[in-house]
């Protein structure tokens, strides 16, 4: 080797050190092994046919030193010594229907409901939040933000959602204490834009109006954000595959792919918006894979794309989730996220508000969802009223929270209570840790917050009280999950 040679191969290696190392986090010296022992450990329970909802144990658990765990003992083993995906945040929609039912109600329950999402102590602290791009089917009616026929967007307004949206929006962002991260979908495009001149019923976005549906996307964050909302990003498309009666426009995956990067990638660039978190997809699980290699294995377009959204909604094939479709995205694209944009049970009925399926129907989801390598999750609407709207297409559902507005009441559905489990406890931030169970009538996830504390939950949906231990590296606590119940454990 040429002598020359030597003092550039030795400052690259020293300038290669420091580089290598934040490249890969677990990489130098290893950290402290994990342990309960001396910990405080408190166990919060909601259950069917008790009182319990997010209700604390009088006491808390108890670690013990335990040796190997027999096959005959149940466990819940959790190591945090093995991490996986960061949290963005847990939360839901902020809808026309929501903000209307919202105004309805007299000023008390207005508050209450803020508190009852928005706060983390004294609610469930929802931190993720999503909007719709003009209507939808949970809008009063249909509407767009330009004239019809205007292309070059003149007419451009969103004074329509200043009446309820907007303004609920804001409070929301209050009570939140200003950390809500907001992502905003459209459902359709103008009805001038689309194969079949209608808001609803699918259709698909005619070529030549392609640019000023991509110009459409920035003048409507820039007029949320000139108005107060700050936008953290944007979905292309509510449900591409779906021809619904309410508002819908289709793509095919090809449609999508060339969208973006021909289109509404280099918009937001160009606007200003680079740095907005693109999501592709926004539909079922059904499709998820192809629909996320199409664009994502193109490079002019992937450049652009943040993560993959998905909705729960392929059960209406008769098939169960289908959460191995989530674990081929994350294993073939470990570097592009995935979050759930959109999940409510419908088919309202106000005399099922108390129906104990609604809320595992949520756990079950997020359990799976979360183990599959979701970093988010966002419920459908936060609020509906006593008929499961308004919906301007009688698409009626459930909301976690139900407003009578006849008597300016609200309701709590179980739903609430799982998804608290997760939201109040599962701070932005947090790392997913290794869990396991090992009976199949126990689900688990787990999660290591900011703050150190580690969150562990546990999901029981059958018909019996389940013993077990409660097992963290060689120490184990004893507990009981009751029938169709979940609980949160908190480890400080």
């Amino acid at each position: 080797m040429p002598q020359k040679l030597l003092p550039l191969l030795l400052l690259l290696a020293c300038s290669a050190g420091p580089a290598a190392a934040q490249s890969a986090p677990n990489a130098g010296a290893p950290a402290a092994p994990y342990s309960a022992a001396g910990r405080s450990t408190r166990a919060f329970t909601t259950a069917q046919g008790t009182d319990l909802r997010l209700t604390a144990a009088p006491a808390p658990l108890a670690f013990q030193p335990a040796g190997q765990p027999l096959e005959t003992q149940v466990c819940v083993f959790v190591d945090p010594n093995h991490r996986f995906q960061t949290l963005l945040g847990i939360g839901g929609a902020l809808t026309d229907a929501s903000a209307e039912t919202f105004f309805k109600l007299p000023k008390p329950q207005q508050q209450e409901f803020l508190k009852a999402y928005y706060s983390p102590t004294d609610g469930i602290g929802y931190t993720l939040a999503r909007t719709h791009i003009g209507s939808c089917d949970f809008s009063s009616g249909s509407y767009t933000y330009v004239a019809d026929n205007d292309e070059a967007l003149k007419t451009f307004s969103v004074q329509h959602d200043e009446q309820f949206r907007i303004p609920f929006i804001k409070q929301a962002q209050a009570a939140a204490g200003g950390k809500l991260t907001m992502f905003v979908s459209p459902w359709t495009p103008p009805a001038f834009m689309k194969t079949n001149h209608d808001l609803l019923h699918g259709g698909k976005l005619l070529p030549q109006f392609r640019q000023a549906w991509a110009n459409y996307y920035v003048k409507f964050i820039k007029e949320y954000e000139r108005q107060g909302i700050p936008i953290w990003g944007l979905s292309v498309q509510n449900e591409e595959m779906a021809t619904q009666k309410w508002e819908s426009c289709l793509y095919t995956a090809e449609e999508e792919r060339d969208f973006i990067k021909n289109f509404l990638g280099p918009t937001l660039a160009k606007g200003g918006l680079g740095a907005k978190k693109l999501i592709a997809w926004d539909h079922n699980r059904d499709l998820l894979f192809q629909r996320a290699s199409t664009v994502l294995d193109d490079p002019a377009a992937a450049k652009y794309v943040w993560g993959i959204g998905y909705h729960w909604y392929e059960t209406w094939t008769t098939s169960g989730m289908l959460f191995d479709n989530e674990r081929r995205v994350h294993e073939a694209f470990p570097n592009t996220n995935l979050l759930f944009t959109e999940g409510c049970v419908e088919n309202f009925k106000f005399d099922h508000v108390n129906d104990w399926a609604l809320g595992e129907r949520y756990g079950h989801s997020m359990v799976n969802d979360f183990n599959a390598g979701t970093v988010g999750w966002t419920d459908w609407n936060v609020l509906l009223d006593e008929t499961g709207g308004p919906n301007h297409v009688g698409n009626f559902c459930f909301a976690p929270i139900i407003a009578d507005t006849r008597t300016g009441q609200l309701l709590y559905t179980n739903a609430y209570y799982y998804i608290g489990h997760f939201s109040k406890f599962v701070r932005p931030g947090a790392q997913r840790v290794a869990a396991t169970a090992n009976r199949d009538w126990l689900q688990t996830t787990a999660f290591r917050n900011p703050d150190g504390k580690l969150a562990v939950v546990v999901l029981n949906t059958g018909d019996k009280k389940q013993d077990f231990q409660l097992w963290l590296n060689g120490q184990a606590a004893p507990t009981t999950s009751l029938p169709h119940s979940i609980m949160t454990f908190v480890v400080d």
